[in-house]
């Protein structure tokens, strides 16, 4: 039996032999160096002819602020007093001033809040999330890092609500005209979902200055596009039935919308809380670098101070604190809505609100008698900072030797010779080249697309720091798809191995990306070797998923007509099921070449020499300009590999049928 059995053909779609599609390619490669060869400039794109971007955009920049002093200063007003509110109550206590002086409100007891994550977990996911949720809260307590802790989760829960609301609005605007999403609101949501965290931070910075305030209208910015694509889907996806029902009702266009189009879609819409949740909290902790504190700066700190214990211990109680949003969001989005209860009294239909503040307000009150309910007794608390150090200690002295010879034979024979080769490529032939591929995979204006995007990075003087992302990013989604497709086919053959795969790479994703960074700069400290490590590890998680989900999805009937066709197992799954599944197979690696190339950002703090270090000083030196050109420069190379890979995936399914 072969792939052609199982295949519909497609007349718009080539089947050239193997080795002719070999020789094209290598044709137009060969062309595209004798072009950059022959055409002066061509090669190293001329110093000369530099097209200032960066200078444009600073003094944009410089006239917005100047001109609109007023408007930043009122938004910052404005947002930054439910800011000071949350975090009074959670982590600072709040004073209110009287004509004869002021009054401090304690913050809220710690035994309280405690109490409260354990019964917000049992009411969206019974005992067993409580116990998670309420133990993980007492563990960060602890752990002596309650106060840190308490300011990043009052960000957390004053941006969330925000990037909610917004998100909502702006998927329905985008539902309701679907020319504008099209236009306008779809790509700009790609351009958002692909600029580097660290290119958020700096027009804050500059609009804002150093505070809370610009930590977080930088996470808003930064979580708020998964809501408007979760509202755009979920609206679409509500089915004609229901949307005919609402009219044979009579329902006006705001009822229609707000009384049955929003709650039939609530799943979706909570699967994009969830998401905006882990959004925030990821930004949260980058955007300690412009004044948020909380956990994240207590790991900069540690960081910068090499003080590997305390590190280790901020970095948990992130990793504890984003587990308990991300299961308790997700309980949340899959707990089926109740029965009406709007005949009911006021107070049996908020008993959970009445019950959270009725045990804040009581311990809160304790806590003025007891100072053991105010603050976390020092007698109580422990801490394994030591035991970190000892650990990295014992590892360094005993295996210094074996870590250092394989970072550096991987750095001087592997990393070194691609970076050189990748950086020693002349602009112009990558340019045709990537034209060309798209011309093949999407036609005249995915060639179009491509090649602006890419001249782009040339044209502003970053060219080596863009081929030096390209191929850190290269190298780690390979090494990820290499590591991550086995074990999902692994996966997708064996429930029991599936049942141990999906917890872990469950784990995996919860964890913000500055924590991968925390355990390897411990070992091999900074350059490229623990950038690449760091990449792979937070990358992995697509290229499992997708293709696990891939191959379990392939249709039962192509499977028993294999089967029936006299395949063997093998035959089964090289002819059948990996074919078929391919098309999911690469949008998995396409997930995992955008995941890299947003960690290797991150990785700038760490010693990288790409388009993150340009990022990450122009962070540090407050321009603008440099900074928003390179986060383009990085988001263009995300969409170019985004859109290249989504057309080859239509392809792939064209040619399977399965368009």
């Amino acid at each position: 039996m072969t792939d052609a059995v199982l295949t519909h053909s497609d007349s718009r779609i080539s089947a050239l032999p193997g080795w002719r599609v070999a020789a094209l390619i290598a044709g137009v490669v060969a062309i595209a160096f004798i072009i950059s060869w022959i055409v002066p400039g061509a090669w190293d794109y001329p110093t000369q002819a530099i097209i200032p971007f960066a200078e444009w955009i600073s003094a944009i920049m410089l006239w917005i602020k100047a001109t609109f002093t007023w408007a930043t200063r009122g938004l910052a007003d404005l947002v930054n007093i439910p800011l000071q509110l949350a975090i009074g109550f959670l982590a600072k206590g709040y004073r209110i001033y009287l004509t004869e002086g002021f009054i401090t409100l304690p913050r809220f007891s710690w035994v309280g809040v405690c109490a409260v994550a354990a019964f917000v977990g049992y009411r969206f996911g019974g005992l067993k999330l409580a116990l998670l949720s309420g133990l993980s809260f007492l563990a960060i307590a602890l752990f002596r890092q309650w106060d840190s802790a308490m300011l990043t989760l009052a960000l957390i829960l004053v941006c969330v609500p925000i990037c909610v609301v917004t998100g909502l609005l702006l998927g329905i605007w985008g539902y309701l005209n679907p020319k504008v999403n099209r236009v306008l609101i779809m790509p700009a949501l790609d351009l958002l979902q692909t600029i580097p965290t660290f290119a958020y931070l700096i027009p804050m910075l500059l609009l804002f200055g150093n505070s809370p305030v610009s930590a977080l209208l930088a996470t808003g910015l930064f979580a708020t596009p998964p809501m408007v694509r979760a509202t755009v889907l979920g609206l679409s996806k509500v089915p004609q039935d229901i949307k005919d029902f609402a009219d044979m009702a009579g329902c006006t266009r705001r009822q229609k919308l707000w009384r049955v189009l929003v709650p039939s879609a609530k799943p979706s819409l909570m699967l994009g809380v969830n998401q905006v949740i882990m959004l925030a909290l990821n930004m949260v902790i980058i955007s300690s670098m412009i004044g948020a504190g909380g956990l994240g700066y207590d790991v900069l700190l540690a960081l910068r101070a090499l003080k590997v214990g305390q590190a280790m211990e901020a970095g948990l109680a992130i990793v504890v604190l984003a587990i308990v949003l991300d299961r308790v969001s997700q309980a949340a989005a899959l707990k089926r809505p109740e029965q009406d209860t709007t005949q009911k009294p006021w107070v049996q239909r908020h008993a959970s609100l009445i019950a959270i503040l009725a045990v804040l307000a009581v311990t809160t009150l304790a806590s003025l008698v007891l100072p053991a309910f105010g603050k976390v007794p020092n007698e109580i608390t422990f801490t394994t900072a030591p035991a970190w150090k000892a650990a990295v200690d014992w590892v360094t002295v005993n295996y210094f030797d074996v870590i250092e010879a394989v970072r550096i034979t991987f750095l001087l024979y592997v990393l070194n010779p691609l970076r050189a080769f990748f950086e020693g490529l002349p602009w112009l032939g990558v340019v045709l080249l990537l034209a060309f591929a798209g011309w093949r995979l999407g036609g005249i204006w995915l060639a179009l697309i491509v090649a602006l995007l890419t001249a782009f990075c040339a044209t502003t003087g970053l060219w080596v720091q863009t081929m030096a992302t390209l191929y850190l990013c290269g190298v780690a989604a390979l090494i990820a798809a290499a590591i991550g497709i086995p074990i999902g086919v692994w996966a997708s053959r064996s429930d029991r191995v599936e049942k141990v795969v999906t917890p872990f790479i469950d784990t995996l994703q919860t964890i913000p990306s500055f924590c991968f960074i925390i355990p390897v700069v411990m070992l091999f400290r900074v350059g490229d070797v623990t950038a690449l490590i760091a990449t792979v590890a937070f990358a992995v998680v697509p290229a499992i998923r997708y293709t696990n989900h891939g191959i379990r999805q392939v249709p039962h009937e192509l499977i028993e007509a294999g089967t029936a066709a006299g395949c063997t197992k093998r035959q089964l799954f090289w002819r059948v099921q990996l074919p078929v599944a391919m098309p999911e197979i690469m949008l998995g690696l396409n997930q995992t070449i955008l995941l890299s190339l947003s960690m290797i950002v991150i990785c700038a703090m760490i010693g990288t020499r790409d388009l993150g270090q340009e990022v990450f000083k122009a962070l540090s030196k407050a321009d603008s300009g440099k900074g928003l050109v390179a986060g383009l420069a990085i988001a263009f190379i995300g969409i170019i590999a985004d859109r290249l890979i989504t057309a080859w995936v239509e392809r792939l399914k064209a040619k399977r049928g399965l368009a």
